[in-house]
């Protein structure tokens, strides 16, 4: 039977985990034995790739006393512009019989779209994150419509899929999948033995494209599937209905390990792994799989999983890009002699570059240098941890599941804080995590819905000082509200919520830039950069952009200082109408035109950008700071010592 060809697509986005839906997709159609491709990246450089590949093969079948592969991208070259560069390799490879004839077919074929006349994947699968990038995944989908022979083989699935599934289908004609797969087979497919959201994940794919997922070199899976909660915010019932499920991950954690290597982390998806009734069991699988307080790990031999890989024909196009990788790191580190001898290798066997490797010769190559590549590779233990990424509920912590947690390497300990109004279930979480002795933990702060933005300030203020006053890393992530289920929101990222103005969101937004999205340890920075008490961080909310980005140029210079006089200057209609203005963060001197002159002054520090603030000598900015230090309140704030004093009393002791 002829093997199907499948394409998994994930859309040109930039996310720090990897498609897990896809990598369970590519395990079904490997176990079905089909050729199943993985792609991340332009599509046009996609279609050209294919192009110059159909080239290749015809070129070495009408002449094979040549290696064209050695050309690659010099007949992509030509393919897309008709370069050719004089005396090259190229120029004179191309003089030969029906070469220049042929290459300048492909390129007719090319430009004329002919690609897309004659599709070639007989199923094409999608997978799509969140709402907002709607534009790129749409256009990934009709990219999809486009190559694969039959349109009723185009699947669709993941987040936004899921959560706005009428709106996919009106603007592509493909009903996509809602949620998990947990069926065993795909349309009219023979069925395998298990739900294919059961399968091991099939890691191989990562390495068929140039995009590095930030979070890798981990294993990732669920415990749990499914949330207790019902959060107005939250589409996990939509994504994963149905209640809180289990699921065990010691065997797929073994059977990666097996088959891809094993791996340094483990990365659990769980929205709300307290809520089980399992939660016991979960992380004594944890435990057991080697996650255990203080694990280490020993990297495993990258080189010899992909010749294996390659031996056993599972995925060559990945491992043959591995190896080669692999291979041109190691020459890379060697000097002398060394290097001269192995690099001579690389280039006699055509393994400098992927598209002229083949799997025969890294099998040479690797069998020459194994013995020196294992004692230069790096073998030292590491620290490995386990996240729980998507975060605890700090409603349902108690001494007893967080004593259990303890037993296993977490780090961080990720807890919601969503709402001022959680403060006292989210303190005494961070309080029983010190009690056990975790002591890094993160957490996300959901602003932008029903809270307003002094809100945000007083739980951020309680994290830095939890860090002061328990010796705890805490570090918050602010997390904007993004209503993906509305009918004039789910497409884009323009929600204010009704506490909330387009300036409020910015200046955060300004501020976090600086911090890449994160607020940890120190008093002193928290309070420069969100004041020291709220009526600072009211002020910061109405400041100019650019003086919140150069906080010390613009107050050592005087700048803000006249902003605040101007301000303060304004009377109670002009004030009410530059408010205005400043809570659309749209700042336009033709609509304060005929105002009076004190509001012309005061919006006319507004279209100040920051590279007109001149700069202050470091030297002057140093002594300032150790000033400003000095002003900083010293002790925590009065609601965080009634919430320790309150966990003292109901915990002191019993959680060790």
């Amino acid at each position: 039977m002829k093997k199907r060809k499948i394409l998994l697509l994930e859309p040109n986005y930039r996310n720090k985990y990897p498609p897990m839906g896809l990598m369970k997709l590519a395990m079904y159609h490997r176990i079905k034995g089909d050729d199943v491709v993985f792609y991340k990246g332009d599509f046009s450089k996609f279609v050209l790739d294919e192009v110059a590949n159909d080239a290749i093969a015809k070129l070495m079948e009408i002449d094979q006393s040549f290696d064209w592969k050695k050309i690659k991208l010099d007949i992509r070259d030509f393919i897309k512009c008709g370069k050719i560069i004089p005396d090259s390799a190229f120029d004179q490879a191309s003089q030969r019989p029906l070469v220049l004839t042929w290459l300048n077919h492909f390129r007719k074929f090319y430009r004329a779209g002919s690609y897309y006349k004659k599709p070639r994947w007989d199923r094409v699968c999608v997978t799509t994150l969140f709402t907002f990038y709607w534009d790129i995944t749409i256009e990934t989908i009709e990219f999809a419509k486009k190559i694969c022979k039959d349109r009723s083989q185009v699947l669709v699935g993941g987040i936004l899929a899921s959560v706005v599934p009428d709106k996919v289908e009106a603007a592509t004609g493909i009903k996509p999948h809602i949620g998990a797969i947990h069926a065993k087979k795909l349309l009219d497919d023979k069925p395998i033995g298990k739900p294919i959201d059961e399968l091991p994940l099939d890691y191989s794919i990562l390495e068929e494209i140039d995009y590095h997922y930030p979070a890798t070199d981990a294993y990732y899976a669920y415990a749990t599937r499914g949330c207790v909660r019902n959060c107005a915010f939250c589409a996990v019932p939509k994504i994963e209905p149905g209640g809180l499920q289990y699921y065990p991950i010691r065997l797929k954690l073994e059977a990666t390990s097996q088959w891809f290597g094993e791996q340094k982390h483990l990365l659990l998806m769980d929205n709300n792994v307290f809520a089980s009734l399992r939660f016991g069991e979960i992380i004594d699988e944890i435990r057991d799989s080697g996650f255990e307080k203080g694990a280490t790990f020993v990297p495993p031999n990258q080189l010899d999983i992909a010749v294996r890989q390659l031996r056993a024909s599972w995925n060559d196009r990945a491992y043959i890009r591995m190896a080669v990788r692999l291979l041109n790191a190691f020459v890379e580190k060697l000097d002398g002699d060394r290097y001269d001898r192995c690099y001579g290798l690389l280039l006699n066997h055509g393994l400098l570059h992927d598209y002229t490797a083949t799997k025969e010769n890294i099998f040479s190559v690797y069998d020459v240098i194994k013995e020196e590549y294992e004692k230069a590779r790096f073998k030292k233990p590491v620290v490995r941890f386990i996240d729980f990424n998507q975060g605890m509920d700090a409603r349902l912590a108690t001494p007893e599941n967080m004593a259990k947690l303890a037993t296993v390497a977490i780090r961080p300990l990720r807890i919601a804080f969503d709402s001022w109004a959680l403060r006292k279930g989210y303190v005494q979480a961070i309080y029983l995590a010190k009690e056990h002795n975790i002591t890094q933990m993160s957490n996300y702060l959901l602003y932008n819905f029903h809270d307003e933005p002094i809100d945000l300030y007083r739980r951020l203020l309680i994290n830095v000082d939890l860090c002061d006053e328990l010796d705890v890393d805490v570090y918050s992530f602010p997390m904007k509200f993004h209503p993906i289920m509305d009918e004039k929101w789910f497409s884009n990222r323009d929600y204010i919520g009704k506490n909330w103005t387009r300036k409020a969101i910015r200046t955060i937004q300004a501020v976090l830039n600086s911090t890449h999205g994160k607020i940890g340890k120190g008093r002193t920075f928290f309070f420069k950069a969100f004041g020291r008490t709220e009526d600072e961080f009211n002020e910061l909310i109405r400041m100019p952009e650019a003086f919140i980005i150069k906080r010390w140029d613009a107050e050592l210079g005087g700048l803000t200082a006249k902003w605040r006089k101007a301000y303060s200057a304004l009377s109670k209609d002009d004030l009410a109408f530059v408010d205005g203005i400043v809570d659309t963060n749209l700042f336009n001197p033709e609509a304060w035109q005929g105002r009076s002159a004190a509001v012309c002054k005061a919006l006319d520090f507004y279209m100040i950008g920051r590279g007109d603030i001149p700069h202050v000598k470091d030297d002057i900015k140093a002594r300032h700071i150790q000033q400003f230090e000095k002003s900083c309140p010293p002790e925590i704030s009065p609601e965080l010592k009634k919430l320790l004093r309150e966990c003292h009393q109901k915990y002191a002791n019993k959680g060790r």
